[in-house]
Parts: C-alpha cells; structure tokens; sequence
C-alpha cells in the first residue's frame, strides 16, 4: 500500500513538472513567422508557452531519428512528417496548410510568367535553390525541373547543372534571425533568380527595393503541402496546440500570413474548449 501511496505520489509530482515545462515544437524555416504567430495566440488564449526550433524540415527530421526532443514536429512536406509516423515515433501526420511555388527575381532582372522557363534556362541567369533531400523547397523546385522537361525537352538537365543549393543544407550557413535568407541572396546577388515558397518570395520582396516576385505558370505549377505529427511520449499541452494549428483561428493566422489553409473539421468554441482545457491542466 505504502508503495502505491509513493508511485502516484511520483506520478503527480513528474506530471505536474511536465505541464510548467514548455511545448517544444521543431517546425519548417518557412514557418518561423506564422508559427510564432500561431504561438503568441495559442498562449493567450490560454494554452501553453511554445519553444520552437526552425530549420530544414529534413534535417530536424533527421535529429528527432537521432534522439532529439521534441513535441510537435511541423514539415514543409508530408513525407518527412509520414517518416516518422512510419517509424513509430509519432501520431499520423496531418495536413495543416498548403503554399505554391514562386520565383523571386532580383532588381533589375526582367522575367514575367510567361518568359520565367525561357530566363531560367538562360545560361547568364544566376539560379538559386534550396537542396533537395535536406530540404522540401529544394524537392518542390526538383518537381519543377521535371515539368520544365515535359515542356522543353532537355531542361531539367540544363536546370540541374545549373541550380545554386543555397540554403536548406546541412553545410548551408545559418539563415539571419531578422531577415529573409532569400532576401539576402538577391540583395547580395549570389543568384538572380531564386525558386522558393511563394510565402518566402513576398517576405524577401518587401525587404528588398526593386526585387519582384513572379508566379509560376499552370504548366510548372507545384503545389506544396504542410503537414505537422505529435510526438511520443510529448508534452500533455502538445495535443492541443496541433488542434488549434487546425481550427478555424489557427487557420486564420495561416491565411493572414499567405498560406492556404486546409477545412478545419471543428468550430471556434471548440477550439476555445482546447485552450480552456490546456490552461485548466496548466493550473493543477
């Protein structure tokens, strides 16, 4: 009897312990403003403090698969956020937002949609990219290349031999904290032409005079899709934060920064109830 008097003793004291502890979220570098948007919501409506971790969401990842901590991990892809559910690691992922493809074009250089395959395939164009495997966006930009193929047989040869890896590396330099990577590399015209999120590419626009961003035709199209998986063993508020990604709210903050959201299968007063329980649980 006494021994049970100690274990749940020991229970309620580590639950307690976990529930001051933050959420911690490892999420895409394509999501570090929207989700400390989603964050700040989340928190003041009641739930949880958020930790997040950015980065290319291949690498983080690879180091949730070496052992790293995390609660919610929230993937520019779906195939990095499935890796982990295939392993066991992590609850079935589920798509919380969507974006395009975008070409970002530095002062000065004179590309429209409908001249963006002819520049790209011209040889005195600087092409920037992320890298594909380490990074989605460099993936996406791959699935470019190959339709670019089908409309001009011998581009995505051309595409590949010329594409700059830039960012989204494992020997890529760390990203500014204040200020888009993308924005950088035009300003600093380390490419003339950068292929990346269309979320990316109006970020880095604003910050640079004169760069433009240039939609992508029907024929080269890319659709990309956001997926997020809550850990096992996570933080008991981990939960509910996925759910709030996906309410109506959460998908207003979404919307607001440029991303499309996806239909969100419950209703405002039940994301309130979510945020209402998180903080209940929270003041135990």
């Amino acid at each position: 009897m006494r021994s049970c008097a100690i274990a749940l003793v020991a229970m309620t004291v580590s639950a307690s312990a976990f529930a001051e502890e933050p959420v911690r979220l490892y999420a895409a570098g394509s999501l570090r403003t929207v989700m400390t948007d989603l964050a700040q919501s989340f928190r003041a409506a009641g739930g949880a403090e958020i930790t997040p971790t950015f980065g290319a969401s291949g690498l983080l990842r690879e180091r949730l698969e070496k052992g790293e901590r995390a609660d919610v991990f929230a993937s520019a892809d779906l195939g990095n956020a499935q890796k982990l559910a295939d392993a066991g690691k992590s609850s079935p992922p589920l798509v919380f937002a969507r974006n395009e493809l975008c070409a970002l074009a530095a002062p000065g250089v004179a590309v429209t949609e409908e001249t963006l395959l002819e520049r790209l395939l011209d040889p005195s164009i600087r092409l920037g990219t992320s890298t594909p495997r380490s990074d989605p966006s460099g993936d996406y930009t791959w699935q470019l290349f190959e339709k670019a193929d089908k409309v001009r047989p011998g581009a995505y040869a051309m595409l590949d031999a010329k594409a700059r890896k830039l960012t989204g590396g494992a020997d890529s330099p760390p990203p500014p904290v204040d200020r888009s990577v993308y924005g950088v590399i035009i300003a600093e015209r380390k490419a003339d032409v950068v292929l990346t999120y269309c979320t990316n590419a109006r970020v880095a626009a604003r910050e640079v005079p004169g760069a433009r961003v240039v939609t992508v035709p029907p024929s080269l199209a890319v659709g990309t899709s956001y997926a997020l998986v809550v850990l096992n063993d996570a933080h008991p508020a981990a939960r509910d934060f996925a759910l709030f990604v996906l309410s109506l709210p959460g998908q207003s903050v979404l919307a607001r920064q440029g991303f499309v959201p996806v239909a969100a299968p419950w209703s405002d007063s039940a994301a309130n109830r979510t945020v209402q329980v998180a903080k209940r649980r929270r003041t135990r």
